[in-house]
C-alpha cells in the first residue's frame, strides 16, 4: 500500500504550507483524486489517521472528492466518462480518445480552524 507514504507526503506539504503561512489548527483537509488515478481513495481514508497521528493535522477531517476520468473522442469529439463506457464513445463506439482528467491527485483545500 503505498498510499500511507503518500499521505505522509501530502501531511508534510500541508504542515509546511501551515508554517509558512501562521496557521496553527486545521479543520478540514480536501484532497481531489481522479477516478483514473493510481491512488485509491478508500486506502487514503484507512491510512489518514496513521499519516496524522503526532502532527499539526491529528484531529483534521478529511474529505475526498473523486474528480470523474473523462476522454474525448478523436473521432468525432464527444466528451465521455471512459470507465462507465467501456473506454468506448458511446456515440461512435470509438476506442480513441485523449485523456481530459482523472488522474489528478492534489490538495484542493485546507480549511483553518
Amino acid at each position: 500500500m503505498h498510499e500511507l507514504g503518500i499521505m505522509i507526503e501530502v501531511v508534510k506539504t500541508v504542515e509546511n504550507f501551515a508554517k509558512n503561512n501562521g496557521v496553527t489548527k486545521i479543520d478540514t483537509l480536501v484532497l481531489q483524486i481522479g477516478e483514473l488515478a493510481p491512488v485509491v481513495p478508500r486506502y487514503i481514508e484507512a491510512c489518514y489517521p496513521a499519516a496524522i497521528d503526532n502532527t499539526i493535522l491529528q484531529d483534521t477531517k478529511l474529505k475526498i472528492e473523486v474528480t470523474p476520468g473523462n476522454g474525448i473522442c478523436k473521432h468525432c469529439n464527444k466528451v465521455f466518462n471512459i470507465i462507465e463506457n467501456n473506454k468506448k464513445c458511446p456515440k461512435c463506439g470509438s476506442s480513441r480518445f485523449d485523456l481530459l482528467c482523472g488522474r489528478e491527485f492534489m490538495i484542493k483545500e485546507i480549511v483553518a480552524c
